[in-house]
């Protein structure tokens, strides 16, 4: 699998974040646009995710003999307090960044299993690392796809498979307008002073994001042509910050009360 041209199977839904590369990357007939050749596996955007009849990782295997990389990069973002997100609306993300990614798993995995190569790509957020008042739900979403990534790392890892959980900063891509943003109403007076500072923040920043896309497919893309893949990818310096700042935050904590966890042995 390594060293030879790559067949990638994207799964999931479209997303936004993907609209801004094809036409511009890779270059017709590199390494890097043979490894982009797909077989799409495409699961409904909204509602319970499911893989459909005649979009399944047979119709890739028919046209390319084998499944060499999965991306699982459906996903949307509502905006609001925790408070103020309603059952339905949680409900419906984690059908889509969840369980849209269980279901595309389930369908690819044992193609992969078989094979004793793949990589996996779970394209997550730094969001799914450091979350955000205004944030919350969508980062629990993609906290979850971090817990199953670090799981999924160890199960698939004896058998040749690689996972990589990707953490994009801001990307400037159409993420944040309508298209890919619920916003939930703010509803609850006290929770302004908390979440409407994010609430502004993202409205302001659409269109303004520091990241190229391009660049980041390209750095997804190469991820793969590696022989030993990271677990985590952070895209962007705002990715690297965010992370760097959580990591300083826990280990202060940590340091801080450490004789309270240390007091509960037996």
């Amino acid at each position: 699998m390594r060293g030879g041209p790559r067949r990638s199977a994207p799964c999931g839904a479209s997303h936004p974040r993907s609209r801004a590369v094809p036409g511009s990357w890779p270059p017709r007939g590199s390494r890097a646009d043979a490894a982009a050749q797909v077989a799409r596996v495409r699961c409904p955007g909204l509602g319970p995710a499911r893989c459909t009849a005649g979009s399944s990782p047979e119709a890739g295997l028919a046209e390319f003999g084998r499944i060499g990389v999965v991306v699982n990069n459906a996903g949307y973002g509502p905006v609001g307090a925790v408070e103020e997100t309603s059952d339905r609306a949680a409900r419906a993300l984690f059908d889509v960044n969840v369980f849209g990614v269980l279901n595309t798993l389930r369908a690819t995995l044992p193609t992969l299993r078989a094979q004793r190569s793949g990589h996996v790509l779970n394209i997550g957020s730094v969001g799914g690392f450091a979350t955000a008042p205004a944030a919350g739900l969508y980062g629990a979403s993609k906290f979850a796809l971090e817990g199953i990534s670090e799981a999924l790392h160890g199960e698939l890892a004896p058998l040749g498979v690689r996972v990589t959980i990707v953490e994009p900063g801001g990307l400037r891509t159409d993420f944040l307008n309508s298209s890919s943003m619920r916003v939930e109403p703010a509803s609850i007076a006290d929770h302004v002073v908390g979440a409407g500072p994010v609430r502004e923040a993202l409205a302001h920043h659409d269109g303004r994001q520091p990241g190229d896309p391009v660049k980041a497919a390209k750095a997804i893309v190469d991820i793969t042509e590696v022989t030993e893949p990271p677990l985590r990818l952070q895209l962007g310096a705002d990715a690297i910050e965010r992370v760097e700042a959580k990591l300083d935050r826990v280990r202060r904590e940590l340091d801080e009360w450490r004789h309270v966890a240390l007091s509960t042995g037996i």
